[in-house]
């Protein structure tokens, strides 16, 4: 990461590498300011899922009405990032994403003072405008860097990011047991509120300048959907964090109604695939460059598939506990934080003139496939079922992006071959 922020050029320049200042506006955002636009996004899907046993009873509704909250975000957030790459791409990437920020904040205030579940859940959809953050800090580092090198950039960006929903769990735990529901979104809250002044004090802009209408921009939707190694690439991610969000959409019920675990513990064990994560983020800084982005993509594809099929069979041998279970979730977070670097940067070096877009559609895609998985997870899973649903549908999408990868790897050969 010092080689980053040392190497760094105000334009996207392959053989001439900028210069990064902290809180200047005229040169690119530091890796501090990228970690924190990632991080807030992250931690805004998972730092409250402690507390949806405490915002039903709150709410005086039904576990599976609230346990939407995190469908309904990441819905909202697979749309909202098929707008916010061509807008970036044709008004730059400032002034998209300090409006996203300043929408979040205010549906955060209105989310902790909400008088009912739905217009809770209203606003947690209104939540998602910080998707702005997730999509242009990838979008970003790809103005700077080119191909590989944008892989082990966003591994490093994630592998700070990933610090946050290790730790937002229990952090968010710990607030609802002692302070209520309410704590951990005034957390979000104040972290809103730092990252705003973090982009106006320190993120130039990177996109490169461009003329035309928007109608113009928006014509990168069908070039990128009529690329083989596009789909490829953005399928084989949002299979892979299919599996992690079906997890988030299951985990709190598994743990709070199965295993009997606490609040507090509850969010202490669920930070365990972000454990695995920012690891795998590790690995792919260090070796994607060395091993190429499509063997790094099958290696955690595999990783995470073997991780869900061993905690499968301890619940099919009725040996599984609660550490076991989310002790091969683990290999989840490891595989993806390996996975979904390569799959994100090769998504984006497709069409390098569209990578905007292509972060808002590849991000549309897998944010929207997690969230038909975190829904359906949720809808499915009964004491009398137990864990098992879950664990196929994690098995289910984890195996398919390895099919997605071995498609990618396939097409590559087309081409060099041709």
């Amino acid at each position: 990461m010092a080689a980053y922020c040392c190497a760094m050029t105000q334009k996207p320049n392959i053989s001439s590498k900028p210069v990064v200042r902290f809180l200047d506006r005229t040169t690119p955002p530091h890796i501090v300011t990228l970690v924190l636009m990632a991080g807030l996004s992250a931690m805004t899907i998972n730092v409250f899922l402690p507390a949806l046993p405490e915002m039903t009873a709150y709410f005086g509704t039904e576990y599976r009405v609230m346990q939407l909250s995190v469908a309904i975000f990441l819905g909202v957030n697979a749309v909202l990032q098929l707008v916010v790459g061509p807008l970036s791409d044709r008004y730059g990437r400032r002034p998209v994403l300090i409006g996203g920020i300043l929408i979040f904040l205010l549906a955060t205030l209105g989310a902790i003072f909400a008088p009912t579940a739905g217009v809770f859940l209203v606003l947690r959809a209104t939540q998602a405008g910080i998707v702005t953050a997730m999509v242009l800090s990838r979008a970003i580092v790809r103005d700077m860097v080119p191909g590989e090198e944008a892989a082990q950039m966003i591994a490093y960006v994630t592998m700070g990011m990933s610090l946050v929903p290790m730790v937002a769990p229990s952090v968010g735990g710990i607030l609802t047991s002692h302070y209520g529901w309410q704590s951990s979104f005034w957390l979000l809250f104040g972290v809103g509120l730092l990252l705003l002044a973090m982009v106006f004090f320190d993120a130039g802009e990177t996109a490169p300048k461009r003329t035309g209408s928007m109608m113009d921009t928006l014509r990168g939707f069908p070039e990128l959907l009529k690329s083989q190694r596009f789909l490829g690439y953005a399928l084989s991610a949002a299979t892979a964090s299919g599996a992690y969000f079906a997890f988030l959409g299951g985990a709190p019920f598994v743990g709070s109604t199965l295993f009997g675990l606490s609040e507090d513990r509850l969010g202490l064990y669920m930070a365990a695939p972000a454990v695995g994560y920012f690891f795998g983020n590790f690995l792919a800084g260090k070796f994607s460059t060395r091993l190429g982005m499509n063997t790094m993509i099958m290696i955690g594809a595999s990783v995470s598939t073997l991780g869900i099929l061993g905690s499968l069979v301890l619940f099919l041998l009725d040996h599984a506990t609660p550490e076991s279970f989310f002790f091969f979730i683990t290999f989840v977070g490891l595989g993806n934080g390996m996975q979904l670097p390569n799959s994100i940067a090769g998504s984006l070096s497709v069409r390098p003139h569209l990578a905007g877009t292509a972060a808002g559609l590849g991000g549309s895609m897998y944010i929207g496939g997690g969230a038909i998985l975190a829904a359906f997870a949720g809808s499915v899973l009964t004491v009398e079922g137990g864990a098992l649903p879950l664990l196929y549908i994690m098995a289910a999408a984890s195996g398919a992006s390895i099919l997605a990868a071995i498609w990618v790897v396939r097409r590559e050969r087309v081409i060099a071959a041709s």
